[in-house]
């Protein structure tokens, strides 16, 4: 997949979303059409957030970051979800709520509708570009969920929960308009805000996981563990640890009884087959610590 591309594509999208919604907002004082320009503006900052993790964690290890900075993409997706889903759900709520408790009248709901409609239509263009680059890769939607890729699988929750917010605010907005009951816009602002921070905190536990260490799925490493096994060098696998580092890199730390009578040459010759062969079949392995044992 090319995240860039499609970071750059929901950065483009929330720019025109949150120029549109603004006005009409501002024109009609809907708190529904306001909830979207605030989610839209959030999303905004959040694509801008998951560029900038993927343009950090680029750059060539150092002495400080001897692993490299792959782990800058689960951050910035952590901060992204914080911003967009959760700060940004508590917000809308609170709009809503005041709208609730002092309604006053929404004009220009038809325009609110079409703005809504209009946000409705651009999550799912967002949808559609990463549906696209799923294909292009061959992978499933629910490998896809599944994956460590953090920062792309908060976009398709930006997009997904956009589209959701916006049925609601449209199905609000058009109870508004046919009964002219104020206070039915702040309910719906107040629904959009709940769905909003319900999302933001199932995001940041998945970041949570991933930022304290978490390692490769059990799957992974049993095929892995059963490579390195079929060796006819190695007697038997003490320790197989992994770490994700980063959406395509991965930590492996092993640690190999080798059958009797190698040479020390035989054994690094046999760690650096192992280590070889590893990658060969997962790029995804960026580092591989291959330990004999006595």
């Amino acid at each position: 997949m090319r995240p860039s591309f499609v970071y750059t594509a929901t950065v483009v999208i929330d720019l025109l979303l949150v120029a549109l919604n603004g006005v009409v907002a501002d024109i009609g004082q809907s708190r529904i059409v306001l909830s979207e320009a605030v989610f839209s503006l959030a999303d905004l900052l959040g694509g801008v957030m998951l560029l900038w993790g993927l343009v950090v964690s680029q750059r060539e290890p150092d002495e400080t970051h001897p692993f490299g900075r792959g782990k800058e993409r689960f951050f910035w997706a952590f901060a992204a979800s914080l911003v967009t889903f959760s700060l940004t759900g508590l917000g809308v709520f609170l709009v809503g709520f005041q709208q609730f408790a002092d309604p006053h009248r929404v004009t220009d709901v038809g325009l609110g509708l079409l703005v809504v409609g209009a946000t409705l239509a651009a999550s799912s263009v967002g949808i559609l570009i990463l549906l696209r680059e799923l294909r292009s890769t061959h992978a499933s939607l629910s490998s896809f969920l599944i994956s460590t890729q953090l920062g792309l699988k908060t976009v398709f929750y930006q997009d997904l929960i956009s589209a959701l917010a916006s049925a609601v605010a449209f199905g609000g907005l058009l109870a508004v308009y046919r009964t002219g009951n104020g206070t039915l816009d702040g309910l719906t602002s107040m629904g959009v805000g709940t769905i909003l921070v319900a999302t933001g905190f199932l995001l940041a536990a998945e970041s949570r996981e991933l930022l304290v260490g978490k390692g490769i799925t059990a799957g992974e490493a049993k095929e892995m563990l059963a490579l390195v096994a079929r060796s006819p060098r190695v007697r038997k696998v003490r320790t197989f640890q992994s770490m994700m580092l980063g959406p395509d890199e991965i930590l492996l730390a092993i640690r190999i009884n080798f059958v009797d009578g190698l040479t020390t040459d035989q054994i690094e010759i046999a760690i650096d087959d192992i280590g070889s062969f590893l990658r060969r079949k997962y790029p995804r392995i960026r580092h591989i610590i291959i330990e004999p044992e006595s």
